[in-house]
């Protein structure tokens, strides 16, 4: 469990680049500056926590985009995959596929027991600076909820209506 460094808030966030659900690259470094950006990390499209999580975003998404944040979804599964879960779910933001789970380790995205994937979301602000990590593998819709209140407080607006 110790080998893994993980990101904390104060960090700059790692860059990378990944392919999204249309298979075409997205680097990191391209979204800052431009935005605030929510990048979690999950399991494994289409199984319960996972849909819900997503869900969650989708229904909050304009709330992010009205704060100048975007969301980005990470799993292991493949394009093809990311494709097939956003278009069923009409989720309106990137997922992208991490197959060798190399940005996960990157991030230090430990797994849950050993076995599952972690489930967690870092606030990146357009400077490139985490300012909030949240970490949960039960409670999937607080990620969200979690972003946007952090969010809120960045941009000084108070607790999103």
């Amino acid at each position: 469990m110790g080998k893994q460094n993980k990101v904390r808030v104060g960090d700059v966030a790692p860059d990378f680049t990944l392919p999204d659900q249309a298979g075409r690259p997205v680097r990191l470094r391209d979204l800052i500056g431009e935005r605030t950006v929510v990048l979690y990390f999950y399991p494994k499209d289409q199984t319960p926590g996972c849909t819900l999580e997503a869900r969650a975003f989708r229904d909050s998404y304009e709330k992010f985009t009205a704060q100048g944040a975007e969301v980005v979804g990470v799993s292991s599964d493949s394009v093809r995959s990311h494709r097939r879960f956003a278009t069923r779910h009409q989720l309106p933001f990137l997922l992208l596929s991490d197959r060798g789970g190399v940005v996960r380790e990157r991030y230090g995205v430990e797994k849950t027991l050993g076995l599952v994937p972690g489930r967690v979301s870092y606030v990146i602000d357009r400077s490139g600076v985490i300012r909030h990590v949240y970490s949960s593998q039960l409670l999937a819709t607080r990620h969200s909820r979690a972003a946007l209140d952090v969010l809120s407080r960045l941009s000084g607006h108070g607790a999103p209506a």
